[in-house]
Formats: C-alpha cells, structure tokens, sequence
C-alpha cells in the first residue's frame, strides 16, 4: 500500500504522515508548501511540489509511486477569509477536490480519505452532535467541506472507491515540538501569541447557558486526529478487499473528544501549563453566531474504525506550549 497524502507538508497533514509511516505504510506527499513545511517531512518521504488543481503533477504523483490510496488534506481552511474570498475557497477547496478525483478515478485508486470539518454542521443547538445531526454551514469554508463530501461519495458510488469523510472538530496538541502548528489562527495558538505580546487573551462571552457562562468546545488531540486517519486508511483496505469499494465502503464520522471544555476552562489551563498568569484572560461581548456548546459524539467513528481519543486537554495544550516555545523562545517563563 502506498498513500497520497495532499497537503502532507501542513500541520495536520505532517502527523498523518507520520501515523502511517510508523504503521508502516508506504506515503508520498503532495504539497505546494503554501502552508507547508517541508522540514516537517521524514528525510525519506517523497515530496512532490504541487498543487490538488494541477492534474499533471496530481497524475505524476499516483502514477510515479504507484499510489493505491489518497488522503487528502489540502484545503483552504479559514472561516473569516472564506467570508472575504469565497471564490477563492471554492476553487482551491472544491476545483482542487474535483482534479483530484478525476486523477484518482482515472489512475483506478479504489480509497479515499477526506478531510471534512464540523463547519459543515454549522450553529447547533444539541447536547451532542452526531453525524446524523442537520447541517447548515455558516460560511462558504463549511459550505465547500459539505459539497466536498458530497462529491467524494458521489464519486466512490460511481467509480467504485471506497470514501471516508472525517468531520474534524477543534484541533490541538502536537506530537513534538517540531510539528507544532505555526499558525495563529486557532484558540490555542491566539492564547499563546496575546500572553507572548503581554495582552490579555480575551473571552467572548460569560453569560451563555453553560455552568460558567462561557462557550463549551469540543477540542481533539492532533495525534488522536492522525490514528483515526491510519485506522479509516485500514477500513477502507478491508472494504476494498472484500469487494466493497462501490457504496458500502463509504463511512462518514465525527472526530472529536466527545468531552466539552469551557472557554474559562481553557484559559484556566492555558494559564497553569505555561506559567503566565497575567494578563489573565478577559471578558468581551459576543461574537454573532457563537452557540453555547458544541460537542462532537465520536461513538460511529468508535463503531466503524475501532478509534477513540487517547489524550484529553491538558495533553494538548502541554505539548502545544513546547511547539510554540520552540518557535517563540521568549514566550517561556524563566
């Protein structure tokens, strides 16, 4: 077996390269390192420069490493750029998407791994969200992950690839500090950056429904997020290889936690983890849109691939801290 891993250069991208590599499956990235680093690589990963919306270097990586499966993790991924560029979001997100499937189909790759996102769910209002809860995204990133599924399953029932869709909820943690994530873009990460610069990290919000008047979020261990990857990689070998490629090796699940943290709870460890206490975290108004919880149920997932989530929060933001320490020396406490 060897796996296509698109995007495999980014954040996430690099800890599923990781995950299958040490299974010991064989993997080739393709990324146009936009987001990327290469250096996030294993030495003997092959790197193939490129983007999903070019079919010739999409061509040149199946047929070159003889790919039986692709994962892929290339996409556009920011809710308020998406809402600035949303025709930006559906060419990269869904051309890129649609590119990649011609080549697959046409190269015969019978598996395929989509990165989904709970975006697709939208604003909820349910103790937990299952996949069978309505979806009803909010911005054109959600809007594309949510056509983006449609489309894989579409093209799996007709051309006889055995999909998985795996709807991410909020990403943190690395598995070392060299595989951190570099963006600012995320709570953690935002948390980190505003205690660095000497602000306060704000809070939107302490008079929501919820035991402490703050937002309940369900946050998943980056290294949890790439075992389910490797466990859906194998649940779509085993569909494949019973024959099932054309329907029933389809599977759609939620990877989440499934326990619910607080906004305060969060700052709260934030604060403990990295020794910077002050400025302690600040209250602000509202922002629209923001339900009061979201908590993933992961129990198809547990069904289907046989996963559940190893590590919980404190994990995260421990081995999240070292990743960002590491690239801003002077966020540690002396």
């Amino acid at each position: 077996m060897t796996w296509l891993i698109t995007g495999g250069a980014g954040f996430i991208g690099a800890h599923v390269v990781r995950a299958l590599k040490d299974a010991g499956e064989g993997v080739v990235v393709l990324d146009d390192v936009s987001a990327g680093f290469p250096e996030r690589l294993p030495a003997d990963v092959p790197l193939i420069r490129g983007s999903v919306t070019d079919r010739a270097a999409v061509d040149r990586a199946i047929a070159e490493h003889g790919v039986t499966g692709v994962i892929h993790t290339a996409a556009k991924k920011q809710v308020g750029e998406s809402v600035e560029q949303p025709l930006l979001y559906y060419r990269e997100n869904l051309l890129g998407l649609t590119t990649l499937l011609e080549a697959v189909a046409a190269a015969g790759v019978r598996r395929f791994v989509f990165s989904s996102s709970a975006a697709v769910y939208g604003s909820v209002d349910v103790d937990l969200v299952t996949e069978d809860t309505p979806c009803a995204p909010l911005s054109p990133y959600g809007e594309t992950k949510l056509a983006g599924e449609w489309l894989v399953r579409a093209a799996g029932q007709a051309h006889g690839i055995a999909t998985a869709c795996l709807r991410y909820f909020n990403i943190a943690g690395c598995a070392t500090p060299e595989l951190a994530d570099t963006g600012v873009f995320n709570v953690i990460p935002i948390y980190f950056d505003r205690l660095t610069r000497g602000e306060a990290p704000l809070i939107y919000g302490d008079d929501y429904p919820t035991p402490d008047g703050t937002a309940i979020r369900d946050y998943i261990h980056v290294v949890d997020l790439a075992e389910a990857h490797l466990a859906a990689a194998r649940r779509l070998s085993r569909a494949d290889a019973a024959g099932s490629g054309s329907g029933s090796g389809d599977i759609t699940v939620n990877l989440g936690s499934g326990t619910g943290v607080s906004v305060r709870e969060l700052a709260d460890v934030i604060a403990e983890v990295s020794g910077r206490h002050e400025p302690a975290a600040r209250v602000v108004g509202r922002r629209p849109g923001d339900p009061a919880r979201v908590v993933a149920s992961y129990e198809r997932a547990k069904r289907e691939l046989g996963w559940t989530p190893q590590r919980d929060v404190r994990d995260m933001v421990t081995s999240a801290w070292e990743g960002w320490c590491l690239h801003h020396p002077e966020a540690r406490v002396s």
